[in-house]
């Protein structure tokens, strides 16, 4: 797609991000994506793998072999862009307005992605043309995954270098963490999620003659009330409490004269670390018990809580972001899921820093232009603290 932009005006976090952003890499196919930094990090050193897993391409990186391993991790794919006549300018042809940068993938999270590789080139450049050495590995974990069912991109990953014993020690996720502006949150955990998909079993028959069928809209109406009321737990000092939310309810043929022979009914818990999966699904199931339902009940955890202690890690984030902005940051564990849940259960520790959320996912989604490039200084303040100690 032609670049509207004059690149060689943009700094060079900016520009890289105006080249990942006019590939349309909607969720899973990367389009070439993937290529475009696997070129750059050849060129500074790194050792790359690619690992095809299904339909999804993804690639590990790595530049050093001793420990410890920093790893910057992140994703390719985007969500589709939606109508694109609502945009207000074609979303994979990025444009800049009042400094901003305008085009899918903007925040989420190819401007990440190109200020993790910019940061990287300055110190890995200046470690080379002067006297400082790495103490230890850089890495990247990039997938294009994350936007859809998660299966093929970094769990696969992970589940490779675990079984070679190739252990990450901090991982950086570029994940649009930030609220207002620019580190003043970042993510130092996530709550676990856990889906439900609750079938009630009726009687099918003819709504004149309801005594010849079983209603299961009726029947699921209490129990599901009062799943909706169950205080689950008070939270703790890091994890707001738990969540129950029913995101869908199904029944019936599309007629108004059949009374449905079921109900299907998709739901989710958000969870702290107050809870347990078993512990949630027991307490579920004794609800749904009290009332005599005749049910099926199919569970799927999507990832466990985790919650980032390291006082190394977090410490060189907030010392960065402060450095580089003014910006005091607030560590947090809101949101939805990332693929932190997928690194963090190895022993890894994990934060996600990243540009503004406001606009992900959404028509017209953008960032600051500015924004860019100061991640990247606070990605580079990163490395050099825990890679370049004094």
């Amino acid at each position: 797609m032609p670049n509207k932009l004059n690149t060689a005006q943009l700094s060079p976090t900016a520009a890289l991000a105006v080249q990942l952003m006019q590939i349309p890499s909607v969720t899973p196919d990367d389009n070439g994506c993937n290529q475009v930094m696997i070129d750059r990090l050849a060129a500074l050193g790194f050792t790359i793998e690619t690992m095809r897993f299904g339909n999804v391409n993804n690639f590990w990186a790595r530049y050093g072999q001793s420990g410890p391993v920093l790893c910057f991790a992140g994703h390719t794919d985007v969500v589709p862009s939606g109508p694109e006549e609502k945009w207000s300018s074609p979303p994979f042809e990025p444009a800049i307005r009042d400094g901003y940068l305008y085009g899918r993938g903007a925040a989420d999270m190819k401007g990440s992605l190109a200020a993790m590789i910019t940061a990287c080139e300055a110190v890995i450049n200046d470690s080379q043309t002067g006297d400082e050495e790495l103490a230890g590995s850089l890495a990247f974990l990039i997938t294009a995954d994350e936007e859809g069912a998660a299966i093929h991109g970094t769990r696969e990953v992970i589940d490779t270098l675990e079984k070679r014993n190739e252990k990450i020690t901090w991982c950086v996720v570029g994940e649009p963490s930030s609220s207002e502006r620019l580190g003043d949150v970042v993510k130092v955990g996530r709550r676990g999620s856990l889906h439900g998909k609750l079938t009630v079993h009726g009687v099918q028959g003819h709504i004149a003659y309801p005594h010849l069928a079983r209603n299961p809209v009726h029947q699921a109406m209490q129990p599901l009330y009062e799943l909706t009321q169950e205080i689950w737990d008070q939270g703790n000092e890091v994890f707001p409490p738990t969540s129950f939310q029913i995101s869908n309810i199904h029944a019936g043929t599309g007629v108004d004269n059949v009374i449905p022979g079921t109900l299907e009914a998709l739901f989710n818990f958000r969870f702290s670390t107050e809870l347990n999966e078993l512990i949630i699904r027991q307490r579920t199931e004794a609800i749904l018990d009290k009332f005599e339902l005749e049910y099926s009940l199919d569970w799927k955890l999507s990832g466990l809580p985790f919650l980032t202690r390291n006082a190394v890690l977090i410490d060189a984030v907030r010392s960065s972001i402060f450095e580089v902005t003014g910006v005091t940051t607030t560590p947090s564990t809101t949101g939805g899921t990332s693929d932190g849940r997928f690194i963090a259960p190895t022993g890894a520790e994990v934060v996600e820093v990243g540009p503004c959320n406001a606009s992900i996912h959404k028509i017209d989604e953008h960032v600051r232009l500015a924004d860019l490039d100061e991640l990247a200084l606070i990605y580079q303040g990163i490395i050099r603290r825990l890679l370049l100690p004094a």
